[in-house]
């Protein structure tokens, strides 16, 4: 199949950016379920929150050449999130293409595979996810294969052209905007309330009178015999 580049997917609402820097992604865990890639893809240069709009990278083969061609397209904010096709092997991001994104005025890198050059990454201030390092490269095929701004999966998860993309050092999700605006305002209420909840915690207060685990397993403990209060 040729290769395609296409035009980067619709902006994300600076309001709707700002709401999902304001709440722990854990917390959005807590109300929805699709869009977190596996454990294999964790930060292994940067610090505090990555979010931003997938501009999408697909390579078929140890190919770099679409993944410079992407740091092109890159706007302010913007993440270049890379499918490897599965490539375990072959870094195709390290120093230069880290500095083209970061001269974009991107916030950040996902690559489904290693990269390299990490002491370098290290000291560029952008958020870059990977799974871990080598010193393997990509090499410039120029393959016609491939393509840019198109579907791609990413930590086993189905990934299009500008979703969001939010990461820290608990973990990933890019999701479609529109399924991270409806769980926002519960991630949210439940931040708010969280300190509360530690606070009772530390005076005493059991963890399942607290979150109403005790509510749902009462019924279950008392068909089993065992006292529930």
């Amino acid at each position: 199949m040729p290769i395609r580049v296409n035009s980067s997917g619709a902006s994300i609402d600076e309001e709707l950016l700002a709401g999902i820097r304001a709440v722990e992604l854990p917390t959005i865990g807590h109300f929805l379920e699709i869009g977190f890639a596996d454990a294999g893809i964790a930060r292994v240069a940067g610090s505090g929150r990555l979010v931003g709009r997938a501009v999408t990278v697909r390579v078929v083969a140890p190919d770099s050449a679409l993944v410079h061609r992407a740091t092109e397209l890159l706007e302010p904010g913007d993440v270049l999130v890379v499918d490897t096709g599965g490539d375990a092997l072959h870094a195709p991001v390290g120093a230069v293409v880290a500095t083209a994104v970061r001269a974009r005025g991107a916030a950040g890198i996902v690559v489904d595979g290693p990269v390299t050059d990490r002491d370098a990454l290290e000291g560029l201030g952008i958020s870059i996810f990977a799974r871990g390092t080598t010193a393997l490269t990509t090499k410039l095929h120029a393959l016609d294969a491939g393509g840019v701004n198109v579907p791609v999966v990413v930590g086993r998860i189905a990934v299009l052209p500008g979703f969001a993309v939010v990461g820290d050092r608990d973990g990933l999700v890019i999701a479609d905007p529109r399924d991270l605006a409806a769980v926002l305002p519960r991630a949210r209420q439940s931040d708010e309330q969280e300190p509360e909840k530690l606070r009772r915690l530390e005076a005493g207060i059991g963890l399942t009178e607290l979150s109403a685990a005790g509510q749902r397993l009462r019924p279950l403990l008392a068909e089993s015999g065992e006292r529930a209060d």
